[in-house]
C-alpha cells in the first residue's frame, strides 16, 4: 500500500554546513521513533522543539543530528512534520533520506510539501505560487513583491472583490426565487453603481502587471549600435566577465548573445546584437535582422553611439527606430578624442544621453540609475501597492473584468436579471481561480510540478 507520508532533501545537493531531510504525514512520528536514538521518544515530546541524537539503521549509526518536530496542524503542511538537520555532505544527507524511506516514507514529488499546505487549507493557491517566486526571485523588487504575496496581499484583495460579487449573485437568485418578498425594482442602477468600483480595482491590478512582469522576469534589454561602437565591450562590463568577443574588426558580433544580469535592485535580460549596417555578408545580414527583431520586442533599448566618429546613415536608422520607444543613448569612447558630442546627439533625439567609456568602465552607475528611474520611478513603495507578477493571475483578472463589463452591457440593454447573475458568477469563478477555488486538479498539478524537490 502506498504510504501517505512523504520525505525529501530540502537543501541543495552540495557540500554545506548542514543538510535537511523533511518528513510530513500521518506516519512521520512512527518513522522517526524507529530511526532516532536520543534521550526520549520524539512522538512523546512537545511540538516545536529540537532534539539532539543520532539517526540509526538498526545498530548502525548513520549520523549525529538535530531533529525539529512540529505536530499538525501547526506546521508548514498542516500535518505532522519533522526536519532532520544532519551534516551537509551529499552522501550523508542521501543516507539519512534513504533510512527514512526504508522505514516507511515515500519520496516526495516536486512541490508536494507546498501542495499539501494548499490542499490542507493553510495557504491559498496564490500564496503557494508566491513560495516558488520567492525561491526564484532575481532581484530585491521581485523578492519583496513575492514575500508580500506570500503574506496574502493578493488573496485579501481578491477575496474582498469576490465577497461583493457573491452578495449580488445571492440577492438576484433570492429575488428570482421569491419575487413576492424580494424586489428587483431599481436594482439594475444599484448593481451598476456596485460594479464600477470593482472594475476600477481590477483595472488597477491589471495596470500593475507590466511592472510586475519586469520585476519578476527582468527588463528585456537590447543593446544596439553600428559595428565597432562598443556594444560587446558594454555587454562584458554589465555581465562582469568576458562573454562577448571584442576586436577592432567591425562586424565581429554576428548573432544575438543573451545574459541575465543584476544591476543593484533590478534585473536585465540583456541581448547584445550584431551591429546595424548594410552588408553583403549573408551571415552578418541574418544577425542584423535578428537584432532588429529583438529590438521590436524589447522593454528597453540601449543605443551605443560611437563618440570617435560622426553620425552616419546606420546611426540615423537606429535613432529613427528608437523614437517613441523606451531607450537610453550612451555616447561611448569618452576615454579618447571625441568627434561626436552630447549636444549633437541632443539635436537628434529626446532620449537621455549618458557619456560612458565601456573600456574604462565609466558612466555605468549613471546608466543603472537612469534604468531604475525609467521603470521604477527610482524606488517602489511596497506598503500599500500590490503588483501582479503571475501571468495566470493576469489572465484571470482580464476574464473577470470582461465578465463585469458584460454585466454592464446587459444592464444597458435592459436584459433580464438572470443574465446579470450568469456573468457575475463567471467573474466570481475567474477570480476564484487565482486563490485556488473552482480550479481544476490538472492546473494544480501543473503549478506544483514546477517547484523544486523538497519544497
Amino acid at each position: 500500500m502506498k504510504t501517505n507520508t512523504i520525505a525529501a532533501i530540502a537543501t541543495a545537493m552540495s557540500s554545506s554546513g548542514i543538510g535537511i531531510v523533511r518528513i510530513s504525514g500521518e506516519e512521520a512520528f512512527e518513522i522517526i521513533d524507529k530511526i532516532y536514538k536520543g534521550k526520549e521518544r520524539l512522538s512523546k515530546a512537545p511540538s516545536h522543539t529540537i532534539h539532539y541524537g543520532h539517526i540509526c539503521d538498526g545498530d548502525q549509526v548513520i549520523d549525529e543530528v538535530l531533529v525539529m518536530i512540529m505536530k499538525g496542524p501547526r506546521s508548514y503542511t498542516a500535518e505532522d512534520t519533522i526536519e532532520i538537520d544532519c551534516h551537509g555532505g551529499v552522501l550523508i544527507t542521501k543516507k539519512v533520506l534513504e533510512t527514512v524511506l526504508k522505514y516507511g516514507a515515500r519520496p516526495a514529488e516536486p512541490g508536494e510539501f507546498t501542495k499539501r499546505a494548499f490542499l490542507n487549507g493553510r495557504i491559498d493557491l496564490s500564496q503557494a505560487e508566491a513560495v516558488i517566486d520567492v525561491i526564484n526571485a532575481k532581484n530585491d523588487y521581485a523578492l519583496k513583491s513575492s514575500v508580500k504575496q506570500l503574506e496574502g496581499s493578493i488573496s485579501g484583495k481578491i477575496r474582498d472583490i469576490r465577497e461583493s460579487i457573491i452578495y449580488h449573485i445571492a440577492y438576484i437568485e433570492s429575488a428570482l426565487d421569491d419575487p413576492e418578498h424580494i424586489s428587483l425594482d431599481g436594482y439594475s442602477d444599484e448593481l451598476s453603481a456596485a460594479i464600477a468600483p470593482l472594475k476600477t480595482e481590477i483595472s488597477r491590478l491589471l495596470k500593475s502587471a507590466d511592472k510586475g512582469r519586469v520585476m519578476a522576469e527582468g527588463i528585456r534589454t537590447v543593446i544596439m549600435g553600428k559595428p565597432n561602437a562598443g556594444k560587446s565591450s558594454l555587454m562584458n562590463v554589465l555581465v562582469g566577465e568576458e562573454r562577448a568577443i571584442v576586436t577592432d574588426v567591425a562586424g565581429t558580433t554576428r548573432d544575438t548573445l543573451e545574459e541575465n544580469i543584476r544591476l543593484e535592485d533590478i534585473s536585465l535580460n540583456i541581448i547584445d546584437t550584431a551591429g546595424i549596417r548594410e552588408t553583403e555578408d549573408i551571415v552578418e545580414k541574418i544577425g542584423v535582422e535578428k537584432a532588429r527583431n529583438a529590438a521590436e520586442e524589447a522593454d528597453l533599448i540601449i543605443y551605443v553611439a560611437d563618440g570617435s566618429c560622426p553620425l552616419d546613415e546606420n546611426d540615423e536608422e537606429i535613432l529613427s527606430f528608437i523614437e517613441g520607444r523606451k531607450a537610453v543613448v550612451l555616447l561611448n569612447k569618452t576615454d579618447i578624442t571625441m568627434v561626436l558630442t552630447v549636444d549633437q546627439l541632443k539635436e537628434r533625439t529626446s532620449h537621455q544621453i549618458i557619456p560612458v567609456s565601456a573600456k574604462e568602465r565609466l558612466g555605468i552607475e549613471s546608466l543603472e540609475e537612469e534604468i531604475k528611474n525609467m521603470f521604477y520611478q527610482g524606488e517602489i513603495d511596497f506598503n500599500d501597492e500590490i503588483y501582479i507578477t503571475n501571468v495566470r493571475h493576469k489572465n484571470a483578472l482580464e476574464g473577470a473584468l470582461k465578465s463585469l463589463q458584460m454585466v454592464e452591457q446587459s444592464i444597458e440593454n435592459s436584459m433580464p436579471e438572470d443574465f446579470y447573475s450568469i456573468d457575475l458568477m463567471d467573474a466570481y469563478e475567474q477570480l476564484g481561480s487565482i486563490i485556488g477555488e473552482a480550479v481544476e486538479d490538472d492546473l494544480v498539478n501543473e503549478i506544483f510540478s514546477k517547484f523544486c524537490m523538497g519544497k
